[in-house]
């Protein structure tokens, strides 16, 4: 039946959701993005070609991204553990969650900085910037894309979150599978597949307005 303790539960589940899916886009850039950058640096055409570096970071992006996620959630249970405390709940689930998101991430900032115009670097080491300020140019250069990356991996991880809920992750996906499937309620399995969509909706509006907005070409 569906009553006031189960919409309390649906939107204590919304609240989940986001936070698990924002910590994780947060932590999956704090991983990723360096790792993006480096790719595009260490390249073979890079600005500082290193083979070594550029292989390795190429060969851990490709092995994690086909790791397919519930296996990685099951497979990392004891390192989870050993950081978090525990192997199940919405921060226990973060973990998995950002070691799948971050070479998805490090993958499209490769793409968004191997799209700048290679006038731009050229003219900013004619200026002699050191590598730094030329990572600062190439970021600032490739911000609308990369705007745009982070609206896709919050509707990518946001769909991860969902089957953290096969193990006991929480959120939305958690409600559905436990409270949906388990009990043979539909009322409840559509009303959360109906908020994921709505979610990632959202999300994807606020990321391309932004991106719009800060899209010189626009202008």
């Amino acid at each position: 039946m569906w009553d006031n303790a189960t919409t309390m539960m649906v939107v204590e589940g919304i609240f989940v959701t986001l936070y698990m899916t924002l910590a994780t886009t947060f932590m999956g850039y704090v991983l990723g993005l360096p790792m993006g950058i480096a790719l595009v640096i260490t390249a073979p055409k890079g600005l500082r070609p290193n083979k070594i570096i550029y292989k390795v970071l190429d060969v851990v992006v490709n092995v994690v991204r086909s790791f397919p996620f519930l296996i990685l959630l099951i497979v990392i249970q004891p390192l989870t553990r050993i950081i978090v405390g525990k192997s199940y709940g919405p921060t226990a689930t973060i973990v998995p969650l950002t070691l799948s998101a971050a070479p998805f991430i490090a993958r499209m900032v490769e793409s968004s900085l191997l799209e700048v115009d290679h006038g731009v670097i050229e003219a900013a080491q004619s200026m002699g910037a050191n590598l730094w300020t030329i990572r600062k140019v190439m970021i600032g250069e490739a911000k609308t894309s990369l705007i745009v990356n982070v609206t896709i991996a919050l509707g990518t991880i946001l769909g991860y979150s969902a089957m953290a809920g096969i193990v006991g992750g929480g959120g939305l996906g958690d409600i559905a599978i436990r409270y949906g499937y388990y009990r043979y309620d539909s009322s409840i399995m559509w009303v959360t597949v109906v908020l994921l969509i709505v979610l990632v909706q959202l999300m994807q509006y606020v990321g391309m307005k932004l991106s719009k907005k800060l899209d010189k070409r626009t202008r």
